[in-house]
């Protein structure tokens, strides 16, 4: 709506047409206001009304210029007063800068749980607002951005403790739909700050694939690493002691429990488990635990306990204060229910890129949360 039809509009036409059409009436009547709004501006700013004369005139108007601002209700065009020789502030759209930073939010905050690029348009079209194909790719773009710098940032503090581990996905790949594993590297510093420090996507866990991840980590600063922390996958244990020489490597005691569990019968792990989860937390007790399973006859237990054994114990050699939060991977299990929970409504993500782009977003999150406590004590005799 120009100026000109602004001033021939009376107030009860707008309110006629907001009665007969109340999505184009209620924009009508928003733009008629904020026109008000900016016009009451500009006398302020003069020191003058239109045509007035005074002494503490300050400038003259130049007409109007059209200005798009995006609401809620959709895309107003304003007349914004043109000041000759001058220049005309208006807070009209610093006040529903708002709104557009709202209209964004909802644009990432969408792609991130999982909303389709080809959905985005309908969540915003529930807003009243038309966006172009050309921003929501402006957005991917910066999402891009932060993955790259997510993936770069130097890794300056000392990482004492290190827990790995890789979730999967289904990942569109040739036009096929195929398992990739998204590998995870979360660290505790040496002020007991733990943060997520790279996510990568391989098409398996193998000990290559594993090399190159640790390979990125150290190429980005990572050192000081005195323990990691994963399941029993074999690429992973082979790849940790040749990318990490001098450190030692923790059996998550829940992942080897669920692995000893398979060597038995149900009733037989009811009897037993009790005395094999004491004995992880308590080394004296591991030869009560191997004589019960000998009564048992469980000879495949046995071999697997006896082969992991010094693994499964590498957390004794840090502060017991510590052992509660080194013996198990669970903060990289958690982290992978929050990853899940999130994708939940994803059956199947078009690309690499779409996958990091959510899983990084939230791993930015989740690390400036993780910033403002410590994880684990270090300060510790």
């Amino acid at each position: 709506m120009t100026q000109a039809k602004s001033q021939l509009i009376s107030i009860e036409e707008l309110i006629k047409l907001f009665v007969e059409d109340r999505k184009e009436g209620k924009k009508e009547l928003i733009t008629w206001f904020l026109n008000n709004v900016m016009d009451e501006e500009a006398i302020e700013q003069l020191k003058a009304d239109k045509y007035e004369r005074n002494n503490e005139r300050k400038g003259y108007r130049n007409g109007y210029k059209k200005r798009k601002l995006n609401t809620v209700d959709g895309e107003l065009i304003l007349d914004k007063p043109d000041i000759r020789s001058g220049s005309f502030t208006t807070s009209v759209f610093d006040k529903y800068s708002t709104v557009e930073k709202a209209l964004e939010s909802v644009i990432v905050e969408s792609y991130i749980n999982g909303v389709s690029t080809r959905s985005i348009n309908n969540v915003i079209n529930k807003l009243g607002v038309k966006v172009s194909p050309g921003y929501v790719s402006s957005l991917n773009k910066e999402l891009d951005i932060k993955v790259k710098e997510f993936l770069e940032t130097r890794i300056d503090d000392k990482i004492i403790y290190l827990y790995i581990d890789a979730s999967y996905f289904k990942i569109r790949e040739n036009g096929k739909y195929k398992s990739m594993a998204l590998y995870i590297s979360i660290g505790v510093n040496s002020k007991g700050i733990r943060q997520i420090l790279s996510m990568d996507i391989y098409n398996s866990e193998d000990e290559i694939d594993w090399n190159n991840f640790f390979y990125k980590l150290q190429e980005r600063g990572l050192s000081g690493v005195k323990l990691v922390i994963s399941d029993g996958h074999k690429g992973i244990m082979k790849s940790v002691k040749e990318s990490f020489p001098g450190s030692l490597w923790q059996y998550c005691h829940f992942h080897f429990l669920k692995n000893l569990r398979k060597t038995m019968g149900k009733d037989q792990w009811k009897s037993i488990s009790r005395i094999v989860s004491e004995a992880l937390i308590d080394e004296s007790l591991f030869k009560v635990a191997i004589d019960r399973m000998e009564e048992m006859h469980l000879d495949k237990a046995i071999d697997m306990f006896y082969g992991w054994y010094d693994s499964l114990y590498s957390y004794i050699s840090f502060p017991e204060q510590h052992y509660r939060k080194i013996h198990t991977n669970n903060v990289t299990e958690r982290l992978n229910r929050e990853l899940k929970r999130r994708t939940r409504k994803i059956a199947a993500f078009p690309n690499n890129d779409s996958l990091m782009r959510l899983v990084v977003s939230i791993a930015i999150d989740i690390n400036e949360e993780w910033s403002l406590r410590k994880y684990i004590n270090m300060e510790v005799d």
